[in-house]
């Protein structure tokens, strides 16, 4: 089976996460795909296979004889989806020999098309994937999930030598919990790819750090016929406080720019909350930014009186950079995979995170790869079935640059 074809049942089956639920998975039809999955593992014969009791499946394909010795990695993709749009009752749209132009998007009026996404004129000729419009197409990372099993297949039917290959699929990535909950004992690798980057080349080992800050406005309440000298609009307030950060916002920064985002508000004249996320790759930066944040609600305390603003700031994750650099060598073999497929590396700091910061942190250095997929998290995310299986072909080369670092002459191939 081509990854392609997994990838096209897998986002059949709605895995969208929950924001706000503490405990892992956070929506139950995760469990849908999880025991599909095992049951595909257990088929295609892979050893250890086990559902998890917090949904994470795991598996292990043994070294085939003469490469014992052979360092073992692992590669791991999340099952969900995320909950910023509805992953519901998927319809995907196969466009065979793309021609490069607009593609209606079923009918829901949208148009994917060249001018918000430059790089579809590259696709000509291509199997494009696309959704219908009414929901994303859940590539991120099914994607992912369908590559690794591909080559797990390819490995076992093709009786390709190798070293000990774990494994796993994670819930819950895209609300920040996945991770925190992967057996890394189990597994038994000592290094790790995530394998839930975008376009083919994408090489990723360097992340945001991230916190998330909850700023809470008290205010007072009174009848506004009565009001002078006693209100205290929280919604007021609350731009005010907006106001006294920086305007360094997702809509003016890239590359390495961090920033104070804005993901939700909400209250009354008597209370509201900002909810923000702060995210910076240098790390003494966003310790400062941070502390921005409690100078804001300083200054508003310092106006209005003490205990009108608070914040609970709690980091995320951090950047990986720190943990993938000391092996470096993961880095390496990626790149010569790609590169023995005709595929340019594009190594770029992601504007985000991965499982692989909170495994990374962990004691799994495990930076991040491509998919092959484009415009997540929304209705115009699509993928070719071309690029899958050239992603495919990247992890069966790091395989191999494994097996070929660790052989012994005449043992493993």
């Amino acid at each position: 089976m081509t990854a392609a074809e997994r990838l096209l049942q897998y986002v059949r089956i709605s895995t969208d996460s929950t924001e706000g639920v503490k405990t892992s998975p956070t929506s139950e039809r995760q469990w849908d795909l999880a025991r599909m999955l095992q049951q595909e593992m257990e088929r295609l014969g892979l050893s250890r296979v086990r559902l998890a009791d917090n949904c994470v499946v795991y598996g292990e394909l043994p070294a085939t004889p003469g490469c014992e010795s052979v360092e073992p990695v692992g590669f791991l993709a999340h099952i969900d989806t995320a909950p910023a749009f509805s992953g519901i009752g998927v319809k995907p749209q196969v466009i065979e020999h793309y021609d490069g132009g607009p593609v209606a998007l079923g009918d829901s009026g949208l148009t994917l098309d060249a001018e918000r996404f430059p790089h579809l004129t590259q696709l000509r000729g291509k199997t494009l994937i696309t959704t219908d419009g009414t929901t994303l197409l859940g590539a991120d990372d099914k994607a992912g999930v369908a590559e690794i099993l591909t080559m797990v297949e390819q490995l076992i039917e093709q009786k390709i030598p190798h070293g000990k290959v774990a494994v796993a699929f994670t819930p819950d990535e895209e609300v920040g919990l996945g991770a925190h909950g992967v057996d890394i004992g189990w597994m038994g690798v000592p290094v790790a790819y995530t394998v839930d980057g975008g376009a083919v080349g994408e090489l990723e080992y360097e992340t945001f750090n991230a916190a998330s800050a909850e700023v809470t406005i008290e205010g007072v309440s009174v009848h506004t016929g009565s009001a002078k000298g006693i209100m205290r609009n929280a919604l007021l307030v609350a731009m005010e406080f907006n106001a006294l950060l920086p305007d360094e916002i997702p809509a003016n920064t890239e590359g390495y720019e961090g920033f104070y985002h804005l993901d939700r508000m909400s209250g009354s004249v008597a209370r509201a909350t900002l909810g923000y996320i702060l995210r910076d790759h240098d790390r003494t930066k966003f310790e400062q930014r941070k502390q921005t944040v409690e100078r804001a609600v300083e200054t508003i305390n310092a106006k209005y009186g003490q205990g009108t603003a608070t914040a609970e700031i709690s980091d995320t994750y951090y950047n990986m950079e720190e943990k993938i650099r000391p092996h470096f060598y993961l880095i390496e073999r990626a790149k010569a995979a790609m590169e023995k497929l005709g595929v340019t590396p594009c190594i770029s700091p992601v504007r985000g995170g991965t499982d692989g910061s909170i495994l990374s942190y962990r004691g799994l250095p495990c930076p991040n790869l491509c998919t092959g997929g484009y415009g997540f998290h929304g209705p115009w995310e699509h993928i070719t079935a071309e690029d899958m299986d050239c992603c495919v072909g990247i992890l069966l080369g790091i395989v191999a640059e494994f097996a070929a670092a660790g052989n012994e002459p005449g043992t493993c191939g």
